[in-house]
């Protein structure tokens, strides 16, 4: 890993965020690691005066030509995802990854891999409110938006903002192995590994006002979780068929009734987790799941976790009861 140069792309409306996680995994002076650290430099389209977000303005030592002795690049980020990439961009990147340099994005920073055409034929991910858009722009792309980051060799991508920091931890582990990624994790005041399959937060879906009997039963479901709702049950108060209600359920929320009900019961056990110490029964039942059993296997299958692994990572309460296989599971992801 000896002189191993990390380049990171700025660019008009810098990402600061995603910036300053690049900036602080490899640019940092780390005498105590007692290894060869990277190199680290940052280049632009024009290496002049660009804003960034929050109001500041940055100026850039290195033009793109950076990228053609890079060994990993990183992308923290993009101007908007219906910002054209510049050719000049792609074309670097391509010859960057035709060398074998490694490319890795952040957040929307896979709209300019895919632009580049390095995502055709992989999997990738993105954040979950850009991922639908990534498909529609990408058809090419095979795009997972429920994890954390993916790796497919040389091109890595990785979802919002945070997840930034699980996957450049993972480039660190990748390098230079578990216990360097630990202590860099361990200054950073952060998780030491978070594994890239686990779950990203998908939110609630949210019907607009005036929609009628599936906002009636939505709302039905939502105040009382721990009741039985077979499709008929959940047809007759919607106020309408059952054939008609599969296909409001699709049109309105992409998913069927069935699974939809199963992630609202989730999303119900998970405010309970974070906000009360009540025991684990007492949540299954209240949130319809019938068993603990039950409720640890949707939360496995929904968000790579244990209900009590849940509960200590995001409980207000500060209480957790265990699990016998918690040792055995990895954090879930932050919301």
């Amino acid at each position: 890993m000896k002189n191993h140069l990390v380049a990171a792309l700025a660019y008009e409306g810098l990402c600061t965020f995603e910036f300053g996680c690049v900036t602080e995994v490899f640019a940092l002076h780390r005498p105590e690691l007692q290894t060869d650290w990277y190199q680290f430099a940052v280049c632009s389209l024009t290496p002049y005066h660009m804003r960034a977000a929050g109001g500041l303005r940055i100026q850039c030592e290195h033009d793109l030509s950076l990228l053609a002795r890079a060994d990993s690049i990183v992308i923290p980020g993009w101007q908007g995802v219906e910002v054209p990439v510049p050719t000049e961009l792609t074309e670097a990147l391509r010859a960057a990854a035709a060398r074998g340099a490694r490319i890795a994005s952040i957040c929307s920073g896979v709209f300019v891999l895919a632009a580049a055409g390095l995502l055709n034929g992989k999997t990738a991910t993105t954040h979950w409110r850009y991922a639908a858009e990534l498909q529609r722009q990408f058809p090419a792309i095979r795009v997972n938006q429920n994890v954390l980051y993916v790796d497919e060799g040389s091109i890595v991508t990785s979802a919002g903002s945070a997840a930034g920091i699980d996957m450049l931890l993972h480039l660190v582990r990748k390098d230079h192995g578990d216990r360097i990624a630990n202590l860099v994790a361990r200054r950073m005041v952060v998780s030491g590994h978070r594994d890239g399959g686990q779950a990203q937060y998908l939110p609630r879906p949210v019907l607009p006002a005036g929609a009628g009997g599936l906002q009636i039963l939505m709302q039905q479901i939502r105040a009382e979780p721990g009741q039985s709702y077979p499709l008929a049950k959940m047809a007759r108060i919607a106020a309408v068929s059952i054939r008609t209600l599969q296909r409001q359920f699709t049109d309105s929320t992409g998913m069927s009734p069935g699974v939809w009900l199963t992630r609202e019961r989730i999303a119900s056990a998970c405010e309970l987790l974070e906000e009360t110490a009540l025991p684990l029964s007492h949540i299954a039942a209240h949130c319809g799941f019938g068993s603990e059993e039950s409720m640890r296997h949707h939360f496995r299958l929904s968000l790579h976790c244990s209900p009590s692994r849940y509960r200590r990572q995001f409980g207000l309460m500060n209480k957790a009861e265990s699990d016998d296989d918690d040792a055995l599971e990895t954090m879930p992801t932050l919301r």
